[in-house]
């Protein structure tokens, strides 16, 4: 399956990424808000999905940002629109074009993350885990769109930090590597 990014930007330097700080200590900034729902605002209920990522990816990344799980259909519909791949896919990540104000002052909007929930499902049940560790899967490699990686340009950047993140998290193969053992 195909989980990139459907909006594509000017591939980012690693200083000024949205929500990443150039070097040093970063000054005490609110940290990464993960608001998770359906697509249509209402609330989502994954268990420590939201402070999980909150925990893994602060204070390195600063703002908000938005996953929806939704239906494969849906999916399907965005990768088709935006992608111009008529297939559901797992997991798409559309950053914010330009930085953007959320709810609270001085916090950054980073983008939404949308996962199939039919999808991750299927693939859980395949990689013999369950829906909740691939939905951590497929969040944070969409998150990690969000802050302007790119593991279809980056030589292995995107690959690399993943890893790191998912076995400080607690997780085995991600999207990647699968991707690559196909």
């Amino acid at each position: 399956m195909s989980h990139d990014s459907p909006v594509r930007s000017k591939p980012s330097a690693r200083r000024g990424r949205p929500g990443v700080p150039a070097g040093g200590r970063a000054a005490r900034r609110p940290a990464l808000r993960v608001t998770v729902s359906d697509g249509r605002g209402r609330p989502v209920r994954v268990p420590g999905l939201a402070a999980w990522l909150s925990r893994l990816l602060s204070p390195a990344a600063q703002g908000e940002a938005a996953l929806a799980i939704v239906g494969d259909q849906t999916v399907r519909r965005l990768n088709r629109t935006y992608r111009g791949i008529d297939r559901a896919t797992d997991v798409l990540s559309f950053p914010a074009d330009e930085p953007v104000q959320a709810a609270a002052p001085a916090v950054r909007f980073l983008g939404d993350v949308v996962i199939a929930r039919g999808v991750a499902a299927r693939q859980a049940r395949a990689a013999g885990h369950s829906t909740a560790i691939e939905l951590r899967i497929l969040a944070l490699h969409g998150l990690l769109h969000l802050l302007g990686y790119d593991h279809e340009r980056d030589e292995g950047e995107m690959a690399r930090l993943e890893q790191r993140l998912r076995r400080r998290g607690g997780l085995g193969t991600g999207l990647i590597e699968r991707e690559r053992d196909r």
